[in-house]
């Protein structure tokens, strides 16, 4: 029954997120935005917590850092909320099937889906994410080789426990 369950959360989160419209593959766009240990702040309605972006994902973190310095983030939902499994939000249409306009190549570098990391999110293209972004609630490491781990959550895992669909992204920040 458990193995059905897992496949079936598997099935949802492979299914849930969006297709996307251009295709980037490289990380030469911005890289110069990342720095070693990048922090972030995620501000929501429900309070911040702080997270800490890994230097060895360049292309992924890259990304996120220059939706954030777009504002991108600033004032969508979390559209996702999988108890003992995942909160997920970067989705401008609010429902699980949207992003920005660009695409990045799947990067894994052998870090483990642990409780408090950041995943980035994709269809079942491995190289479809975008902006949707998701914080493991618990260890899922069947999620392991199949999507990007790129941060984790280093203060505030209090408040993404609170977390529900609905719930807002009020600003994410970089911290300098």
């Amino acid at each position: 029954m458990r193995k059905i369950f897992i496949l079936f959360l598997v099935s949802l989160f492979l299914f849930g997120c969006a297709s996307q419209r251009e295709d980037i593959k490289t990380e030469e766009n911005t890289l110069e935005l990342m720095e070693e240990g990048q922090a972030i702040i995620i501000e929501t309605n429900k309070g911040s917590f702080t997270v800490q972006l890994y230097e060895d994902t360049p292309v992924t973190t890259t990304n996120f850092l220059n939706l954030i310095e777009e504002g991108f983030y600033n004032g969508l939902t979390f559209h996702r909320y999988e108890p003992g499994f995942v909160i997920q939000g970067g989705d401008p249409n609010g429902d699980g099937t949207g992003g920005s306009n660009q695409t990045i190549e799947l990067e894994i570098v052998g870090r483990s889906h642990t409780r408090g990391t950041l995943g980035m999110a994709r269809s079942s293209d491995p190289d479809s994410a975008s902006s949707q972004f998701f914080v493991n609630l618990a260890n899922n490491t069947f999620l392991d080789g199949g999507y990007a781990v790129f941060g984790e959550v280093t203060e505030g895992m209090d408040v993404v426990d609170n977390l529900r669909v609905g719930d807002t992204i009020m600003k994410i920040t970089a911290l300098s």
